[in-house]
């Protein structure tokens, strides 16, 4: 399976965010995006899950020959943890069970991986940013998505919880799947590719 997009070109507000942006993504890969805040990183995750679309240029997935939807091959982890406030964390992971269907791993599995069972029945607004965050990153164990795309997924966590998504990030990679990560912070993984959007904003006439 290859994820490739070519010639990518962004507008917004009349003005151009990024340009000519080309990649090629490969099973097993992970490719992170860097850039200052504001550059586009949030944009072009939306623009590869199917929410925005580009201006310029082609998304593709393919598979022996075989052109493959994206939309229903990503799972998205914007930087919204996207859990109701008033239920409890583990309600939360079985309401994503259910809308996802094709259970890949049980609620309380996926809790357990996360180190956060005994968290299981408090309300999810009651935990702390980097809890929220841990729970967040639970769901997308629940259903098998071949291409985690990733809004600073580790944000506000600490060291011990940054290493166990390591290595669960790892462990999907090492199902076939791919990683796109818009991150300031290492994953702690080997980058296949490196995208630093500073390097696709149109040069200024002087």
């Amino acid at each position: 399976m290859v994820l490739s997009g070519k010639n990518l070109t962004v507008h917004r507000n009349e003005k151009i965010l990024f340009q000519g942006l080309s990649f090629c993504l490969s099973t097993q890969q992970l490719m992170t995006i860097t850039g200052p805040n504001g550059i586009g990183k949030s944009t072009l995750l939306r623009i590869i899950v199917g929410l925005f679309k580009a201006t310029e240029g082609d998304l593709k997935l393919e598979s022996k020959g075989k052109i493959y939807p994206l939309a229903i091959a990503c799972h998205y982890l914007s930087a919204q943890n996207a859990m109701k406030s008033s239920l409890s964390v583990i309600d939360n992971l079985k309401f994503w069970a259910e809308f996802y269907g094709q259970p890949f791993y049980h609620p309380y599995d996926a809790l357990a991986d996360i180190g956060l069972s005994d968290l299981a029945h408090l309300p999810f607004n009651i935990l702390s940013t980097g809890q929220k965050r841990r729970v967040a990153i639970a769901r997308l164990l629940l259903s098998y998505r071949p291409i985690w795309v990733l809004d600073e997924p580790i944000s506000g966590l600490d060291h011990h919880a940054q290493k166990i998504f390591s290595t669960l990030f790892q462990r999907h990679l090492n199902q076939r799947g791919m990683i796109i990560a818009a991150t300031h912070i290492s994953l702690g993984l080997k980058e296949h590719h490196v995208i630093a959007l500073e390097h696709f904003y149109p040069l200024r006439k002087k």
